[in-house]
């Protein structure tokens, strides 16, 4: 695990900024690996799930939707659970993330997982100190039952420095397209910066396991944290290339008897 610097912040590492041209082309490649990761998946019956944690605005949600956006929803499914119910609330923290795991030939991502508890509920107290520390105790063990049936956990933490994060979240004010992700509980959380590196700190000490461990992404520049992410992904599982028969497309149907309807289809205004 990288050291982290006296304000929190994982150790950084200066970059270029990348092309956007280069980034796509590489994108574009990546995603074809995702479909052939899909293929086998669906072809050997395998388990995947995989945990995506982070600071607030470290890209989650931008590197889930490039690893999605290409695959089939019935094989890649992203699990984003709202807050706990009362009757969630009386359960074993985790059994309403349980049910979400994946069955064979699934590939389920969690944008948030069981680790709020280490993370916001813990900072902001809406949980205990009792309650967090005893979920980091069992964390590991309900992991290691998780590998042991046969899924492939990974876990990754995204991480963004604090004057990155702050250009993000201003960005959301003055942007009509984000500004529903900006959400009450950012603010709250602005101010609380090692408070967070603390509980990540801790988290990482209890369950940074050899059979699930954590994957830290930096994710100053998004578009190679989402480069870097989807290579290790793929890496981290041993899939093959499932053969496939050549496509022809077969003879269309000849006009016959069949004409045009002359029906008032309501098309809709072409302003563009």
């Amino acid at each position: 695990m990288k050291q982290t610097k006296s304000d929190g912040r994982v150790g950084e590492k200066g970059t270029n900024k990348l092309g956007r041209k280069k980034y796509e082309k590489e994108l574009a490649r990546l995603q074809g690996e995702l479909v052939r990761l899909q293929e086998w998946v669906v072809r050997e019956g395998v388990k995947v799930c995989v945990v995506f944690e982070g600071r607030d605005t470290a890209g989650k949600g931008g590197v889930i939707k490039r690893i999605t956006e290409r695959v089939s929803p019935r094989v890649f499914r992203v699990v984003a659970l709202p807050a706990p119910t009362e009757r969630e609330k009386s359960q074993m923290y985790i059994q309403r993330y349980i049910p979400h795991l994946p069955a064979a030939g699934e590939i389920v991502i969690f944008d948030r997982s069981w680790y709020n508890r280490a993370g916001v509920e813990r900072v902001m107290g809406f949980c205990t100190e009792e309650q967090a520390k005893r979920f980091l105790a069992l964390a590991p063990l309900v992991e290691k039952a998780i590998v042991e049936s046969g899924i492939v956990l990974l876990k990754y933490w995204l991480e963004v420095n604090p004057e990155e994060q702050t250009r993000r979240l201003t960005a959301r004010i003055d942007d009509g397209r984000k500004i529903w992700k900006l959400s009450p509980m950012d603010i709250q959380s602005y101010d609380r910066w090692l408070d967070y590196s603390r509980a990540r700190d801790e988290m990482f000490k209890a369950t940074d396991s050899s059979w699930a461990p954590w994957f830290v992404v930096r994710s100053d520049d998004k578009k190679r944290a989402r480069l870097n992410l989807i290579t290790h992904l793929l890496g981290q599982i041993p899939y093959k290339p499932v053969p496939r028969e050549k496509v022809k497309l077969p003879k269309r149907q000849t006009t016959g008897k069949y004409k045009d309807a002359n029906y008032p289809f309501k098309f809709i205004p072409e302003i563009h």
